[in-house]
């Protein structure tokens, strides 16, 4: 098993959008990403469009190869976008419509009826669904019991944590992982990964299906450039290749 690796092109996004116009061109980057090895493309449209657009999304899937991921919190409008577009994968997130980023999971137990119709809907659109969630082996549970094909491990808290101790620091996403592996769903993880501690998250949870990283990515590739960063990225994930 091979963890893959999706590139999340909300920065670039940020960029094109701070000074209108079309620089960074967003389809030549994703385009560009596939060629140089990522094994899909994340983006997240939010309400205020401040990264990707609404209309960056069917562009997108116009043009892509590898597989495509879509972030977002299911409202009316973002569940239509999906439905239309039939991305690869649809990670449904908690935020609230103005969060800057998203940094907590699904209340999977207190949401279980109202994720499981959207669940529904979406699978039987042909998307593969994930749950966005903190490492907590309930929510975990719930997630499977709502109908989640996979679940996203939140790792804020592990990006966070891992300088000062990586062994405590991976110890609940070790443990949610392993009840996941159980429960037979599948296993992502994805915010704040970056060279410095993505290698022995997958080393030491080496079923990860998929990890979603952008913000750490975007930010390396300022001074490796865009080929070389996702080459190192890629290169953390073969320590569960072999």
């Amino acid at each position: 098993m091979r963890t893959k690796l999706s590139v999340n092109i909300n920065k670039v996004a940020t960029i094109r959008n701070s000074r209108g116009g079309n620089n960074p061109d967003i389809l030549k980057v994703a385009k560009d990403c596939e060629l140089f090895g990522a094994d899909g493309i994340t983006v997240h449209p939010r309400p205020d469009e401040r990264h990707i657009r609404r209309t960056d999304v069917p562009a997108l899937q116009a043009i892509l190869r590898t597989e495509f991921n879509i972030e977002g919190y299911p409202s009316k409008d973002f569940l239509e976008l999906v439905l239309r577009v039939r991305p690869s994968q649809v990670t449904l997130v908690p935020d609230k419509p103005g969060q800057l980023t998203s940094d907590s999971g699904w209340d999977t137990e207190k949401e279980q009826d109202f994720l499981r119709d959207i669940l529904n809907d979406l699978r039987a659109a042909g998307i593969r669904t994930s749950l966005f969630i903190d490492a907590d082996v309930r929510m975990a549970e719930f997630a499977a019991s709502a109908g989640a094909d996979r679940v996203e491990l939140y790792t804020g808290p592990y990006a966070h944590m891992y300088a000062k101790n990586r062994e405590e620091a991976i110890a609940p996403f070790l443990e949610t992982a392993k009840r996941v592996k159980q429960l037979g769903i599948g296993l992502n993880a994805g915010h704040d990964l970056s060279l410095e501690n993505l290698a022995y998250f997958v080393e030491t949870i080496p079923w990860v299906d998929e990890v979603s990283i952008g913000h750490a990515l975007i930010c390396d590739a300022l001074y490796m450039g865009l080929e070389s960063t996702i080459a190192a990225y890629k290169n953390c994930l073969k320590v569960n290749s072999k």
